[in-house]
């Protein structure tokens, strides 16, 4: 989830805002190829997974993988399309080193799927912490082919081409100019990548290049028809696809400002600089030469299972009804149960679901343990997330257990601990990868909570001595000076005195030495 940009592409001056719509290009997650039964893999060696189609050779014909239908379709449902009975296949012409045919196949005429929405959230509000629920229209959804990979070796002065991803099936997502800066288009692409990965349609993984992103950002003032747009091609992450989009509407109004006219051009986005660069002049439709594909009949998929013909093969048949009761729940819908059955806050449950199998993890933590799930949802998304962060690793991954944990909160809701033991007990469990439980690590550094309250009476005592001008600040009505207090007490226990009587023990001898 990202914090709305509201008002931060307008020109104060010319009151221009930024238009953006995006086209994704979405690796489907299938065996095989879309044409061919080439397997599909990312880094195996070059040109190992190439079949004859895929290198074009002449007499090859194409044959349609029925999975990369199926996902097509599961995909328009999830974001509410309109399913089209039938679709076909065209020709889209142009040269690329790395398209061996001199075409792609696609669907031009009529795609799979129309008319869709994708909801979505962004942060807004003065404190940015209220949860706007947005839409985009989906425009369509297609199924196409991927092109090669053309290699460039600079030392050597030439270009090797890779074929291996040539006829991966794509579904192309061309989204509505709905949004208005870098941080709702970086919104909206997390959530479609969050549905993809649900629905096991597509691995959504951008740095492997199964989710590409192209913007279409032009600027106007509002009211008026929409500008000349650009488009800036093949973002691979969510963070440069925001910074990439900002950065062109800046440039847009900084070009209109100044009485120039954006070109209609092809543009990259150049991590480095900040900045985008012209590549070239953007085709115009009649440059592609679309025609029908002649080797592939019409896509014909069936409403429910009494629609499909006599004598045709039910096992190939793609039926909208089966796959419409084979739907997940998609992440809007997950977010809504998080927050009403854990009573956690809203930005807690895209936290949650922004990271492979940390709901599951909350969930069993809470299933094992007494503490109320707010109490939980603090250790998961502070504490754990911090060290799998830091070691730029998975859930999954994880050096404690979510048994573990909740082991460990039990003894700190027990009383057993200080909180802040507590974050000492959880680092020694994930050095030590779940080796020492929490009790065993708390038994062999002695890290019980001290007992013996006279003890922490004497400590107390020795510290309010030693901080004279802070016990004067607290008689004089500063109350934050207790928190320092409090914090040489616990470096005096080493975290084993009970914070709750610590404060009213010093509280209360304050309180005498006024009398």
């Amino acid at each position: 989830m990202m914090a709305s940009c509201k008002g931060r592409t307008k020109s104060v001056s010319m009151q221009l805002e930024g238009v953006v719509g995006l086209e994704i290009h979405a690796q489907i997650q299938a065996r095989t190829k879309i044409f061919s039964d080439s397997a599909v893999h990312f880094l195996s060696p070059p040109n190992s997974l190439v079949s004859f189609f895929d290198a074009s050779l002449p007499g090859t014909l194409p044959v349609l993988n029925r999975r990369c239908v199926e996902a097509a379709v599961m995909t328009g449902l999830a974001l509410n399309c309109r399913i089209n009975a039938k679709s076909f296949f065209d020709r889209k012409h142009y040269f690329y080193a790395d398209l061996p045919a001199g075409y792609q196949i696609t669907q031009q005429r009529r795609p799979v799927a129309v008319d869709g929405l994708l909801h979505y959230s962004v942060l807004g509000g003065k404190k940015r912490n209220q949860v706007l629920r947005k839409n985009i229209r989906i425009k369509q959804i297609q199924l196409e082919q991927d092109s090669g990979k053309s290699l460039h070796d600079d030392a050597r002065g030439q270009t090797l081409v890779d074929l291996n991803r040539a006829g991966v099936g794509l579904m192309e997502l061309v989204m509505e100019p709905d949004m208005t800066c870098g941080e709702e288009a970086a919104a909206a692409v997390r959530e479609l990548q969050l549905i993809l990965q649900a629905l096991g349609t597509c691995q959504g993984n951008m740095s492997e290049g199964q989710l590409r992103v192209d913007a279409n950002v032009s600027v106007h003032r509002p009211g008026e028809p929409l500008g000349v747009r650009t488009e800036v091609k093949n973002i691979n992450s969510v963070r440069y696809l925001a910074r990439a989009i900002d950065y062109e509407i800046r440039r847009q109004i900084d070009v209109v400002r100044r009485g120039g006219s954006v070109r209609n051009e092809t543009r990259a986005y150049d991590s480095k600089s900040g900045t985008t660069v012209a590549m070239r002049d953007k085709e115009g439709l009649q440059d592609y030469r679309f025609m029908p594909e002649p080797n592939l009949p019409p896509l014909i998929v069936y409403e429910d299972p009494s629609r499909i013909p006599s004598g045709a093969d039910v096992r190939q048949a793609v039926v909208v009804q089966s796959l419409r009761a084979k739907l997940p729940e998609l992440p809007g819908v997950r977010r809504d149960r998080l927050v009403e059955t854990y009573d956690v806050l809203p930005e807690h449950s895209f936290t949650l679901l922004n990271e492979e199998g940390l709901v599951e993890y909350f969930e069993s933590v809470l299933k094992a343990t007494s503490r109320e799930p707010r109490k939980v949802i603090g250790w998961v998304t502070n504490e754990l997330l911090a060290f799998l962060k830091q070691q730029d690793l998975n859930v999954s991954q994880s050096h404690v257990s979510p048994s573990s944990m909740a082991q460990l909160l039990e003894l700190l809701e027990a009383g057993s601990i200080s909180s802040s033991v507590a974050k000492q007990v959880f680092q020694e469990m994930w050095r030590c990868s779940g080796a020492k439980t929490a009790s065993q690590i708390i038994h062999e550094q002695d890290l019980s909570l001290i007992s013996d309250m006279e003890q922490v009476h004497v400590i107390c005592a020795k510290v309010l001595d030693s901080h004279p001008h802070e016990v004067q600040a607290f008689r004089a009505g500063n109350k934050k000076v207790l928190n320092k207090l409090m914090g040489s007490v616990q470096k005096e226990t080493k975290g084993r005195a009970d914070p709750v009587a610590v404060r009213k023990i010093l509280q209360d001898k304050i309180s005498e030495t006024m009398s």
